[in-house]
């Protein structure tokens, strides 16, 4: 019987993060990118082909379109715009409060002094624009 020495493998140990920890980040890009170029392919095919002038008439949040300019035919509504603004101004403040919820454990007290200090700055706009009649749709 033949002896055939085995060299003995030394343990690698952990294995060092490759590029591979990128690999979901990198498909979710390719994937954006799909559908983007899906999307654009797609809607000369499935949108409207007999045009009529309700079609191509512009969508103004309600506003009724007028064929006179603003300059002089009155003052132009902008109650929508300033919702649009408002709900911007506090979706922004929720998207800076994300972070805090999943983090309050590690932030700690100081945390808890930087977040209380900007909603408390976020209520001062708040009673703000609450106080000027930004809210009312009178």
């Amino acid at each position: 019987m033949l002896m055939v020495p085995v060299l003995a493998q030394a343990d690698p140990g952990p294995a060092a993060p490759g590029l591979n920890v990128y690999l979901p980040l990198v498909l979710l890009f390719v994937l954006a990118a799909g559908f983007a170029v899906f999307s654009v392919l797609l809607g000369p095919l499935v949108g409207p082909k007999r045009y009529n002038r309700a079609k191509t008439a512009a969508y103004e949040c309600g506003i009724e379109p007028s064929p006179q300019p603003l300059v002089g035919g009155g003052r132009m509504p902008v109650a929508y715009y300033i919702t649009a603004m408002l709900f911007i101004l506090f979706d922004i403040e929720m998207v800076f409060l994300y972070p805090f919820a999943v983090n309050a454990n590690a932030l700690g007290v100081f945390g808890l002094v930087e977040i209380v200090l900007f909603i408390v700055t976020v209520g001062f706009a708040y009673a703000y624009v609450w106080r000027r009649g930004g809210l009312d749709w009178n």
